[in-house]
């Protein structure tokens, strides 16, 4: 049974998150049960996010990492429920997996933040992928121009390396990886 989010008062729980309609426009987060809403990706961030979840995925097989690299998919955090554009989880916690994946089971997340998204994007979803202990916290920002934040988890926080347009990644982990965030805007 589906619950409208007009009908509901109070907090919202996991569950009636996940009871709700599928909303093509619209993704829906749970945070401190309190919904957040952010209109579906345009093609500019799916461009991105399409290019680097293939580029990521052809590192892991490069690397023959134990992880499954997987788009949009509903991570359950201490604080509710993130949809992060891309995931990079474990291989046998994705094969277990139904609606959802515990945090504990991410290595990674990538956000790509567009201009609805950007706070939240640079300021709570790092808290709350840090609160759930998630190693690495990628943010690609796509103007003015192409830039990747790669943040690492220490003492409770992200610290980020950040890489411009004309750079290289050139990481070694969660597993090598070397890409110029330039290459995922054009072909």
């Amino acid at each position: 049974m589906s619950v409208a989010a007009t009908d509901h008062s109070g907090p919202w729980t996991l569950d009636d998150v996940l009871a709700l309609p599928d909303d093509a426009r619209n993704r829906i987060e749970l945070v401190g049960g309190a919904l957040v809403m952010s209109p579906s990706p345009g093609v500019p961030h799916q461009r991105a996010s399409h290019r680097l979840a293939g580029l990521l995925d052809a590192a892991v097989e490069a690397a023959r990492a134990p992880v499954e690299v997987l788009e949009a998919i509903n991570v359950v955090v201490p604080d509710g429920l993130l949809i992060p554009d891309i995931a990079v989880i474990d291989e046998d916690a994705a094969a277990k997996a139904g609606l959802t994946i515990d945090a504990h089971d991410v290595l990674m997340v990538v956000e790509i933040a567009s201009p609805s998204t950007r706070v939240t994007d640079r300021k709570m979803k790092p808290a709350l992928y840090a609160a759930a202990g998630i190693a690495h916290y990628w943010r690609l920002e796509l103007e003015p121009a192409p830039r990747l934040y790669l943040g690492a988890l220490e003492r409770g926080g992200y610290t980020d390396r950040l890489v411009q347009a004309g750079e290289r990644t050139a990481l070694a982990k969660p597993f090598p990886f070397d890409i110029d965030p330039a290459q995922l805007v054009k072909r």
